[in-house]
């Protein structure tokens, strides 16, 4: 219990989203002037975990400022956490909601390209900023 209440005090934002990922997933979607655009489905997805996934980077910078950034904390819960969390999003969507919702390799796909993306990003910035600090010194 204190590590999560740690995790909520270090992370409320992430924890937040991630809260709302998964409502939005089991949640009967209304239909939409924008179920017209093609793909819109997709890019949903990629944008959720796309803003997640950075929401989670700002928060783990800004509690580890000043210490070494872990490269497999922020490998396993920035890029694989999220990325496994959708997977069992889509198979509870495809085997656990009654026809209600489907589970998609596409999503699945999607939300792992929205995963990848802010995890390289974060990355490229981590390490340019630690390059710029060794190059100071």
């Amino acid at each position: 219990m204190i590590v999560f209440m740690k995790k909520l005090k270090n992370h409320p934002f992430s924890l937040l989203l991630i809260a709302v990922i998964w409502v939005a997933c089991f949640i009967d979607v209304p239909e939409t002037p924008l179920s017209d655009v093609a793909l819109i489905d997709k890019w949903t997805h990629t944008a959720m975990y796309a803003v997640t996934c950075s929401v989670i980077w700002v928060e783990y910078l800004y509690c580890h400022r000043g210490k070494g950034v872990k490269w497999s904390h922020v490998t396993l819960w920035i890029w694989l956490v999220p990325v496994m969390m959708s997977g069992a999003i889509e198979l509870l969507q495809a085997y656990c909601t009654g026809g209600r919702r489907s589970g998609e390799w596409l999503d699945f796909l999607a939300n792992a390209i929205g995963c990848s993306v802010p995890f390289l990003i974060g990355a490229a910035y981590v390490l340019r900023a630690n390059a710029c600090r060794k190059n100071v010194s």
